[in-house]
């Protein structure tokens, strides 16, 4: 495997000429080496290494490569302001998962994160605790009772909270030709006891988009394209770290299976039944399901610094001499 340069010395650039399987790698990584960005160059040189390694191992052809091409072109077409097929594929390909676990990591006791998933919007509406909202009447209602807590247990004011799901059909909202406004989505804010609570529906399995390139890849590598029936949370406020994450119901048919990896085991609850009490402190029915759960969020600096210790070790297992810039690695010239 080729070598990175040193990243921020004087780059002589190369006279590209009679390249070869052989030279062609570090060749690309020296013209690549120009920038004064040592995390570019790093990055820039990773994936040209790997790329090269890639097709030499695998003695990639030329019509492969064409077919590769217009694939990525294809995810590019059929993507949209409501739906990115890329996202799509680095879900299938279990880049997404990899990529969250490594920059969010989490200490004993934090909620551990799940995959974004391809159908979060930005025109979810700002509701109050309490509120509904799904206007699906086929569904299964559901009031979901929630905090935000710190790893002390302590609550946490004024989280903004991004909740989504799908209708009883399957289908989020933007799947829908005919969708004049948002629905089975929202934005909450926790109150001053880390609480809110809201009406939603009892989730339901559903398969992934499947009409188009990243579909069409699934059918030839023989995988479904299924996800367990599961609600999408997105917890931000400044000072602390984003938790992405979903909650899962248990005994799913594909609990064990999910198209795009998102299934952790702390992940995965059991409903529960609203009793007559519940029923009238919320303002719901009683009888409709229940869904419980305590969120445990970390701070920036927590999360920061178990990424740099994380980061640390797995590079010394790696035997690469770096050092981290804004918490991520570089080469170490020094």
């Amino acid at each position: 495997m080729a070598s990175s340069p040193p990243t921020g010395a004087s780059v002589s650039v190369p006279k590209l000429l009679d390249l070869t399987i052989d030279n062609i790698t570090p060749n690309t990584i020296l013209i690549n080496s120009q920038s004064p960005n040592p995390r570019l160059t790093y990055l820039m040189s990773r994936l040209v290494s790997h790329l090269h390694d890639f097709a030499r191992e695998t003695r990639l052809s030329t019509t492969e490569w064409m077919q590769a091409i217009t694939f990525l072109i294809a995810c590019g077409q059929i993507s949209n302001s409501v739906r990115n097929e890329f996202i799509l594929l680095s879900d299938v390909l279990g880049l997404s998962l990899l990529v969250d676990n490594i920059d969010h990591p989490k200490p004993p006791g934090g909620t551990e994160g799940s995959v974004l998933g391809p159908f979060h919007t930005h025109d979810a509406p700002v509701l109050p605790n309490g509120s509904s909202m799904t206007s699906d009447p086929e569904g299964e209602p559901m009031l979901a009772i929630c905090t935000v807590k710190d790893l002390q247990g302590n609550p946490v004011q004024g989280v903004k909270i991004d909740i989504w799901e799908t209708d009883s059909s399957g289908h989020y909202d933007v799947q829908h030709a005919e969708r004049d406004e948002p629905s089975e989505r929202c934005v909450m804010e926790s109150d001053e006891e880390g609480r809110f609570w809201f009406v939603g529906l009892k989730p339901v399995s559903y398969p992934i988009p499947h009409d188009g390139p990243v579909g069409k890849l699934l059918q030839m590598l023989k995988r479904h394209c299924w996800r367990p029936a599961h609600v999408h949370f997105m917890f931000s406020k400044e000072g602390w770290d984003q938790l992405i994450t979903a909650l899962y119901l248990r005994g799913d048919p594909y609990e064990t299976s999910d198209a795009v990896f998102g299934v952790k085991q702390s992940l995965i609850i059991d409903l529960e039944k609203v009793d007559k009490e519940t029923a009238e402190k919320y303002g719901v029915k009683e009888g409709i399901w229940l869904l419980k759960r305590d969120f445990v969020l970390t701070t920036q600096e927590e999360t920061e610094k178990l990424k740099d210790q994380l980061a640390v070790e797995a590079l010394q297992k790696l035997g690469l001499k770096m050092k981290l810039i804004d918490h991520l690695p570089v080469p170490d010239l020094d």
